[in-house]
């Protein structure tokens, strides 16, 4: 089978944004969240989640914001802690592990940070991005150039062709950031947010999945089929 995910990055940073995730989720292909632990409105993100249960739900750790703090992920100490803190609060207000582990502006990713991630998520036994669990692909976004709008970039043609051309054989997650203009929050990709959720809603891409043989799937969904498959 080939299996997409669509994520919505970023829950929890605003109402706007909360209100985008679940709209692309009931009402488009969004499939999966990840939930900042960090921001003001993680725990509308958390009831809206609730009232929504096909909403795969996962970690999006955070150590900058919108570049409103620092943080050195070159402190191993630092970073292994708040790691583990942030795995801690999802908990506390989720009261379940996350289905999936990402980060704010791919922090993670870093060689320095990636391993001891994958050290304190692996107990979950979920998705890390960049694990090679599951095909990334981040192209569905406005900025390819930093502060630089292309709306192109996420419109349905744009989408339908990383559909047809980007996805894999078993597992792809593409990345998007639905949501509304919001006036508590302020970030370089803010009004982009609209058109994505747009192209999220469009109905032209349950037509497009079905020709390219994709099947939507969510992160709780990859956890139920790979975890099967580990334990036959």
């Amino acid at each position: 089978m080939r299996y997409v995910i669509f994520n919505a990055d970023d829950f929890g940073a605003s109402t706007g944004i909360n209100r985008g995730v679940i709209e692309a989720h009931a009402h488009g292909v969004v499939t999966s969240a990840s939930l900042m632990v960090t921001a003001r409105a993680r725990e509308e993100a958390v009831a809206m989640a609730r009232e929504h249960p096909s909403l795969a739900v996962g970690l999006h750790w955070d150590v900058w914001g919108e570049d409103e703090r620092s943080f050195d992920i070159g402190d191993e100490p630092a970073v292994r802690a708040e790691i583990a803190r942030q795995l801690d609060v999802f908990l506390a207000l989720v009261g379940r592990p996350p289905t999936h582990v990402d980060s704010h502006k791919h922090a993670h990713l870093d060689e320095r940070v990636l391993p001891i991630m994958r050290e304190l998520v692996e107990p979950f036994g979920v998705p890390v991005r960049g694990d090679g669990s599951v095909e990334f692909v981040g192209g569905f976004y406005a900025q390819w150039k930093w502060q630089v709008t292309e709306l192109e970039h996420v419109s349905v043609p744009a989408l339908q062709e990383i559909l047809r051309a980007e996805t894999v054989d078993g597992w792809t997650e593409i990345s998007c950031h639905p949501g509304y203009r919001w006036p508590d929050f302020t970030s370089v990709y803010h009004a982009e947010r609209e058109a994505e959720l747009a192209t999220l809603k469009d109905p032209a891409l349950p037509r497009t999945l079905d020709e390219c043989g994709l099947r939507l799937a969510s992160y709780a969904d990859w956890a139920a089929v790979v975890g099967s498959r580990s334990c036959a």
